[in-house]
């Protein structure tokens, strides 16, 4: 039996791309022939976010949930909101930005092996800025000598989790920092790790909010 998919975005001003998103993933697993929900996490957006989502949830019922944020909270906020709200076997979240695409999911599930707790996207090529590559260079480097984790791209936010994992973890951080704690944790737990490479793409609207002072 297929194990069921919780698949989350969170989201912050994300109007531009969230819609393209969240139908890319229906059709995806809807093909696959699974058990699944779809959630947005809409993080205090201040532009048409709601509104598209809004239009999303007339067009697929129950099968897609909206967790609403009255204010921003923060990219890690965001995250604990979607793990908190996923109900099924395995969750899948990437960010609302479209800097990755959904259909990759396939090549997650297909390394879900029965051992396996975490797939885990590692970047082919990173399109930001320049000085985002490399901060996130450094970033990366400094992160997996300190805290000895050992998955290669600690911020590329394209993962699928175990929920019986994830319910052992007590997440605190409200901001990007949450990527570290929750993969030192899951490793803390003993969790194998598969990873598969993934394509990056360039921001078409909005910013990050992943990094913040």
């Amino acid at each position: 039996m297929k194990p069921s998919v919780s698949a989350f975005f969170p989201a912050y001003n994300d109007a531009a791309t969230i819609g393209g998103l969240v139908e890319k993933t229906f059709r995806l697993l809807q093909a696959a022939g699974v058990d699944f929900e779809v959630i947005v996490v809409d993080d205090g957006s201040i532009d048409q976010t709601p509104q598209v989502l809004a239009q999303l949830q007339k067009r697929y019922g129950e099968t897609f949930r909206i967790v609403h944020h009255p204010a921003n909270r923060g990219y890690g906020a965001a995250l604990r909101s979607g793990f908190t709200a996923s109900t099924k076997d395995l969750v899948f979240y990437t960010d609302g930005d479209g800097q990755y695409d959904p259909e990759e999911l396939v090549l997650l599930l297909d390394l879900m092996e029965p051992h396996v707790g975490l797939v885990n996207g590692y970047k082919i090529a990173r399109h930001d800025p320049w000085y985002r590559i490399w901060v996130g260079k450094i970033y990366n480097a400094v992160v997996r000598r300190i805290f000895k984790i050992r998955v290669r791209d600690i911020d590329c936010d394209f993962r699928l989790i175990r929920r019986d994992l994830l319910t052992q973890l007590q997440l605190r951080s409200d901001s990007g920092s949450i990527c570290v704690e929750l993969l030192k944790g899951l490793q803390d737990l003993g969790c194998a790790v598969a990873e598969v490479p993934v394509h990056h793409y360039e921001r078409i609207a909005g910013r990050s909010e992943f990094f913040r002072w």
